[in-house]
């Protein structure tokens, strides 16, 4: 039998249900087994206790948005104060010289700041394969399993280059037919289902100035047919509007419609430029909206609605994004972000701390399509988040749950993925930290060079 193990009387915890859970919980193996009330004992005796008094314990947090290759090009000087296709345009010439040593690094260091940050999953959005980075997602999933921590990785592509009017550089671009090959291979061999899924794979053509109608067709098809999840960008920019509007004659909802994409296999990123009669069209279809406030206030992108979406039926989750729109991987500073700017839109008493966290956890559960993650219940894998407010930022704060906010949190104290402490005392057990930074800095140094010497 595996032990027991009893998080007791935390400071203050947030499940996400509505149990009283002050008594703390018990975990055993990798789930959660018991949820206590104020001052009840466990029902079997417990091997090890942690006393959580200074601790506030939230459910783990879920990223459902990223790009870790994008670690490499943070507060990148020719990037700097730009829109989102002028910012991409200067950073994909860049970021055509990726080479799988750096993308390793990449990916370790944004794995390590997310954990760090309370985050037991992420999901990657990696769409760059040039020459040499065939093994892309193979890299990622090596990384993720070294850290333990789960991670959704999507086969992102890329099918439309410069010279057919896309946006990308042609040698980021690649055949529908290696896209298609690839994508099956890696759900085949690392796509686990069921309960307690460490790593999984999805399909995510990057966005509709970059792929062609017919890879949009295609990665739907065989999503539905091997049950895999589709992910792509979608109406971040009023630019893109434009560009669909040019090039297909249609809104971005209508496009997704047109190619198989309006179920609830997909989820989007951004999703800010929707009027209200596609809002309720993706809600009744089901389709999950990651926002990202950091980077959609970085690039001016706009904001996303989320409280209408949310109403429509649409999943709504929470996403850092890459690291060259953020520029961070934090995650629970992307929970503060998202309160705030969903507050902008909606007024302070329409948008609370509460609306935040379920965004970070349960919504996000349900934008990857899993309810084994994402609350603090009985039968749940035990992914738990504990931070302390023993910093000066939080000091003279009154309500726990919502200082963790409001003063700022930046790091968590410890993270359990699964059952296992991954985080301790506010680091990873075995990793050098400092050693990673020096790596990764020299990377982005080399990408940096590689680029200036092509040009």
């Amino acid at each position: 039998m595996n032990p027991r193990l009893w998080i007791k009387s935390p400071l203050a915890i947030y499940t996400g249900t509505d149990q009283d859970a002050r008594g703390g919980i018990v975990v055993q193996g990798n789930r959660i087994v018991e949820v206590l009330a104020v001052g009840q004992q466990p029902a079997q005796p417990c091997q090890n206790t942690y006393d959580a008094r200074e601790h506030v314990v939230i459910p783990g947090l879920i990223n459902t948005h990223h790009h870790f290759y994008q670690t490499l090009t943070r507060a990148y000087p020719d990037a700097l104060n730009k829109e989102l296709f002028p910012w991409l345009k200067s950073l994909y010439g860049v970021w055509a010289h990726l080479e799988p040593e750096m993308h390793a690094l990449a990916t370790r260091l944004a794995l390590t700041e997310l954990l760090l940050s309370g985050c037991t999953t992420a999901a990657d959005h990696h769409y760059l394969f040039p020459a040499g980075m065939e093994q892309a997602i193979d890299i990622q999933v090596e990384e993720a399993r070294t850290l333990g921590i789960r991670a959704v990785l999507t086969r992102g592509s890329m099918s439309l280059g410069e010279k057919d009017g896309g946006l990308p550089p042609q040698s980021t671009v690649q055949t529908e037919e290696q896209i298609l090959l690839d994508s099956e291979r890696l759900i085949n061999r690392y796509h686990e289902r069921g309960e307690g899924a460490k790593i999984q794979i999805a399909l995510a053509p990057c966005s509709p100035f970059s792929v062609t109608t017919d890879i949009m067709r295609e990665s739907a098809v065989l999503a539905e047919r091997l049950d895999v999840r589709l992910h792509t960008h979608l109406a971040e920019t009023l630019d893109e509007e434009a560009f669909c509007q040019q090039r297909f004659g249609m809104r971005t909802v209508d496009y997704l419609e047109s190619v198989g994409w309006l179920s609830p296999r997909t989820w989007l990123a951004h999703g800010i430029h929707f009027d209200d009669q596609e809002i309720q069209r993706l809600g009744q279809a089901g389709v999950g909206i990651c926002h990202c406030p950091s980077s959609n206030m970085m690039l001016a992108s706009g904001i996303c609605r989320n409280r209408e979406l949310e109403a429509a039926g649409s999943p709504i989750g929470l996403g850092v994004d890459g690291s060259a729109s953020n520029d961070g991987s934090n995650m629970i500073n992307e929970v503060r972000q998202a309160l705030y700017l969903q507050r902008l839109r909606y007024g302070a008493s329409r948008v609370t701390h509460f609306d935040a966290y379920r965004w970070a956890t349960a919504g996000s559960a349900r934008v990857l399509g899993r309810d084994d993650i994402g609350t603090l219940d009985i039968g749940k894998q035990a992914d738990i988040a504990l931070f302390r407010l023993d910093e000066l930022r939080f000091s003279g704060s009154h309500d726990p749950l919502a200082a963790l906010l409001l003063c700022g949190a930046q790091q968590a104290d410890r993270v359990m993925v699964a059952g296992e402490w991954k985080v301790i005392d506010g680091t990873l057990p075995g990793q050098d930290l400092h050693q990673l930074m020096a790596q990764h800095r020299q990377a982005a140094k080399r990408l940096a060079a590689k680029a200036m010497a092509s040009h």
